[in-house]
């Protein structure tokens, strides 16, 4: 089976004889010639540039385009004199996967080209976007973060047309980024007014809530938020009312009040609940808690059996867990043993998009008592959750890696046959769900839990304490001991925007060990060489300034944004077969029957799958580094960093 995306048009007459020839010149010269070498790291992928004739009608000129990988769709000509190419940037726009750099470049060219603005252009590709897919969905949402990312000042001048979006456009999430917009610069009065004409408008903007970018902005708009909860008819505007709260971080503690009441209710309650459980702990007050307590208990004995697996029922029981500390000691017990009649205790624990953290850092459970853990994975990249013994992380983990995909410790793919494996999951694919039970271990103590697909470890993991009497435990918690030793806390979520002002002056009286030293422990070093030492999974970065013709803050985005601009050869692709199976990895290998793949970087060998056996491949906007990995660091830190690696190339005298 073919996997390129595929564009059905009529045909006819010279456009058909033209079809029959275009059908050969694209796909022929632009089957992917590799070396039969497949040694890991080093395989030189050689890709032969499409021949696409742009001066078609435009159907032939779409179906060309379309037939293209995202690689070799960014190998076709491209310039800002000459309309021809107008195509070439609308397909690389709204281009699933496509990354950062190339959709920013493709925006200004068009607006070049059609002297429009990119605010125009941007709606223009939004309009076109299909959202009845996973794959359309998350293009909608990095153009929308584009067009809201804009500075106020640019944005403001096309303040019409964010009307006429806002109040005309056919699609609810086009009218949603309209109105966001709008909010965003500083017109929510007339977002309002829009959102107040019927209930199809309402919905919008309440949807345009989540996505304005300024967290005070939102806030701004709670009293509209709280006056549609309670005075609209419409379920579906109350419904998503309640949702739209947990965006909004102001008043927490009146927000619980307001929304715990319709957990009780059927129709609300799925809303309900996944809000309350946003609301910071220390923020829930007491009485509505315990109110609340007494609901969930009733809740969870009145749920059919077959129900209670469900998403719904276990954020539910999530939240009465949490609530129990707000409950006397009497009471807890009471409602423990009702609870434990019906369920087991359960958590929730969800793989963090593009930062490879589980969302969690810890959780509590009682010496011996059954626990399920409901693994959730929103990642571009599969992960799993090994629960091991106290101090055993790291050995399970590098036992882990040399296991492999064929399988150890139940069969289950890169867990080792170790005494120190208490619990594991399957490796989760992105988007799916896997849940492990089993009886907590009997010796109260701290049990990491990690993910064991390699070199994970390193971000990725988590600790179980088991204690003796939980609800004690809930009522003082003590913070356990990071697993690998680390006494980093965050410090801040960096952006360029942050950091770009100092970098010339941040520079100045930095050492080259300190940055060593830096770049050791945010684990750079286990996918990166300098100068011979390191990983070799990532680019050598050695010359990375020399590369960057000395552009500091080129390589400083490099590290900030480290998905801004994916390099092809270590682009992720997400694969899927007519079995229904998912592989991740990146591509060593592709011709006319087989597409290789490198799962992962310690891997024996790489996974072949037949061309007839893929349904489905998608690039992945994502870079294999994770984003965040200097959260945990100071900006003195970041510049040490960035110093190591300049006076670590051979090639440049450092700037003073």
């Amino acid at each position: 089976m073919s996997v390129s995306s595929r564009v059905d048009v009529p045909l006819g007459g010279l456009e058909m004889r033209f079809f029959v020839v275009l059908a050969f010149s694209v796909c022929a010269p632009s089957l992917v010639c590799f070396a039969d070498d497949h040694s890991h790291g080093t395989t030189e992928r050689s890709v032969q540039p499409p021949t696409v004739f742009l001066d078609k009608s435009p159907r032939i000129v779409a179906y060309q385009l379309n037939r293209l990988d995202s690689e070799r769709l960014l190998m076709v000509p491209r310039q800002t004199d000459d309309v021809k190419y107008i195509p070439v940037y609308e397909a690389i726009l709204s281009r699933d996967g496509m990354s950062p750099q190339f959709r920013h470049e493709s925006v200004a060219a068009l607006a070049k080209l059609r002297e429009t603005s990119i605010a125009e252009e941007t709606l223009a590709a939004l309009g076109k976007i299909k959202l009845d897919d996973r794959q359309g969905k998350r293009t909608a949402k990095v153009l929308a973060e584009m067009l809201l990312d804009q500075p106020v000042a640019t944005l403001s001048k096309n303040k019409s047309m964010l009307q006429e979006t806002a109040s005309d456009a056919k699609d609810p999430f086009l009218r949603a980024v309209g109105l966001a917009a709008l909010i965003h610069i500083g017109d929510a009065e007339s977002a309002w007014a829009i959102a107040s004409t019927d209930d199809a408008s309402t919905l919008a903007w309440i949807d345009a809530v989540g996505l304005v970018p300024d967290l005070s902005q939102r806030d701004a708009l709670r009293d509209h938020v709280v006056e549609l909860i309670q005075n609209t008819e419409s379920e579906k505007v109350r419904n998503r009312a309640i949702t739209a709260m947990a965006a909004i971080s102001s008043q927490p503690s009146e927000t619980f009040d307001l929304i715990a009441p319709f957990v009780a209710d059927p129709e609300y309650r799925s809303a309900a609940v996944r809000t309350l459980l946003r609301v910071p702990t220390k923020q829930r007050p007491a009485k509505t808690s315990q109110a609340l307590v007494a609901t969930l208990v009733d809740l969870a004995e009145s749920t059919a059996p077959a129900q209670r697996t469900t998403a719904e029922f276990v954020d539910a029981m999530q939240l009465a867990d949490q609530l129990m500390a707000a409950v006397s000691a009497e009471q807890v017990k009471s409602y423990r043993s009702r609870l434990r009649e019906v369920s087991v205790r359960v958590v929730r624990i969800r793989a963090v998009e593009e930062e490879m953290r589980y969302d969690i850092p810890y959780f509590a459970v009682e010496a011996g008592r059954p626990v399920q853990i409901v693994l959730e994975n929103h990642d571009l990249m599969p992960h799993n959750l090994v629960v091991t013994a106290p101090g055993a992380l790291k050995e399970v983990a590098q036992a882990g890696a040399v296991v492999g995909s064929a399988g150890g410790w139940n069969d289950l793919p890169f867990v080792p046959e170790l005494d120190s494996v208490l619990a594991a999951s399957q490796m989760v694919q992105p988007d799916q769900i896997d849940r492990i039970t089993f009886d907590a271990p009997t010796e109260p103590g701290e049990y990491p839990y990690v993910c064991t697909f390699p070199q994970h470890w390193y971000r990725m993991y988590g600790v179980m304490v088991v204690v003796k009497d939980l609800d004690a435990w809930m009522k003082n918690p003590v913070e356990p001991a990071n697993p690998i030793g680390s006494n980093r806390t965050f410090v801040q979520a960096w952006k360029m925007d942050d950091l770009l002002g100092e970098i010339e002056n941040g520079m100045k009286g930095r050492s080259p060990d300190i940055g060593a030293r830096i770049f050791a422990e945010a684990s750079c070093q286990g996918c990166h060489q300098v100068r011979g030492e390191g990983g070799t999974i990532g680019p050598d970065l050695t010359e990375v300034f020399s590369r960057f013709k000395g552009d500091r803050a080129a390589v400083l985005r490099e590290i900030i944004d480290p998905s801004h601009k994916v390099d092809a050869k270590y682009a992720m692709h997400q694969i899927l077969t007519v079995q229904g199976r998912v592989v991740t990895g990146i591509i060593l290998n592709e011709d006319k029957d087989n597409v290789t793949v490198l799962e992962n970087p310690e891997a024996k060998s790489p996974t072949v799958i037949a061309q007839d056996d893929i349904e489905e491949m998608v690039q992945s906007p994502n870079s294999m580094m994770p984003k965040g990995l200097m959260d945990q660091y100071t900006q003195d830190e970041i510049f040490e960093m960035l110093w190591f690696l300049e006076t670590a190339d051979p090639n440049k005298t450092p700037a003073p």
